[in-house]
């Protein structure tokens, strides 16, 4: 009967090993496809306010996306990606098929996804065999943010820009004072340093008045007299096209912040049109850089 059960725990292992070294060859140029989420790099994206101790429950096996430690060890589908894994594997394996219950396993579940503290070898197991939902110990770490089972890292880090897009719009009602204005960016943060810089004009005007401005109209200043103009410079020198996919908010942030490094070095009368161009030539990609990189796959430039 031991013998059996290890045949039958080695053969598991094998189908699962291949299945694993089949994704990495059909997502060879997609890797997101295939690499399990880790759970600290999703906390660095979403930012969770607190932790909530959920006890026991069952869950299903397909909302578990993600390991805090093991990530690198099995695949998006919790296939073994190591044969360093075998042993361990098939022991549970083996404990699978002779119906031996084994401890519940330890997740933390943020944004309606899971990732596993403890017991990755039993949630491949399970998701080989079939298994539709295991029990588990279940930490919650607080977010807003809706996951899915399918994100990526990039998908991640879209839905924290759009909520964070939302909620700096809402915070300045711009949708109201500005709708004609986007203000898209590609990575999460930025709206934080756009509401900096509103504060920051809205500051600068009330130095010499003794009566405090709106904010409305401080915002409009800072659009009128800041934003528009740097975004208009960008447009009439074409940087678009040298900054692949990053928006024209995105070369406001960088370049705001590229000139106030030479106007502390040149002095604050240096010409924001210069600092524009200067900013083009030290960071843009040029034509062939561009096409080397659609080529490889990748896009947009180093971030400042």
């Amino acid at each position: 009967m031991k013998e059996f059960l290890e045949t039958e725990a080695r053969d598991d292992f094998n189908r699962a090993r291949a299945g694993a070294f089949f994704s990495e060859i059909f997502n060879l140029f997609s890797p997101s496809r295939r690499e399990l989420l880790s759970l600290q790099e999703v906390k660095e994206v979403v930012k969770p306010r607190g932790e909530t101790y959920r006890g026991m429950q069952t869950v299903s096996i397909d909302r578990i996306v993600g390991s805090e430690g093991r990530y690198r060890d099995f695949n998006k589908s919790f296939l073994p990606r190591h044969e360093y894994l075998r042993n361990r594997w098939q022991r549970v394996d083996m404990a699978h098929l002779s119906d031996v219950i084994l401890p519940p396993i330890k997740l933390y579940e943020i944004g309606g996804v899971y990732f596993v503290r403890d017991g990755n070898h039993r949630v491949s197991v399970a998701k080989a065999q079939g298994v539709i939902a295991i029990d588990a110990e279940v930490v919650s770490l607080d977010t807003e943010i809706p996951l899915s089972e399918s994100m990526t890292r990039r998908n991640l880090e879209n839905a924290v820009i759009e909520h964070e897009r939302r909620g700096f719009i809402r915070r300045f009602q711009l949708d109201r004072i500005l709708p004609e204005e986007e203000f898209l960016v590609t990575s999460p943060g930025r709206y934080d340093e756009l509401a900096q810089h509103i504060f920051g004009h809205k500051y600068y005007l009330n130095e010499y008045r003794t009566v405090e401005i709106p904010l409305e109209e401080a915002i409009l200043s800072w659009h009128r007299n800041v934003y528009r103009p740097i975004v208009d410079v960008i447009r009439e020198n074409s940087l678009m096209g040298r900054f692949s996919g990053r928006t024209v908010t995105d070369l406001y942030l960088w370049i705001v912040k590229y000139w106030d490094e030479l106007k502390s070095r040149y002095g604050s009368d240096f010409p924001v049109h210069q600092a524009v161009r200067d900013y083009s030539t030290r960071f843009g990609k040029g034509f062939f850089r561009r096409l080397l990189d659609r080529l490889s796959g990748r896009s947009g430039t180093s971030k400042r």
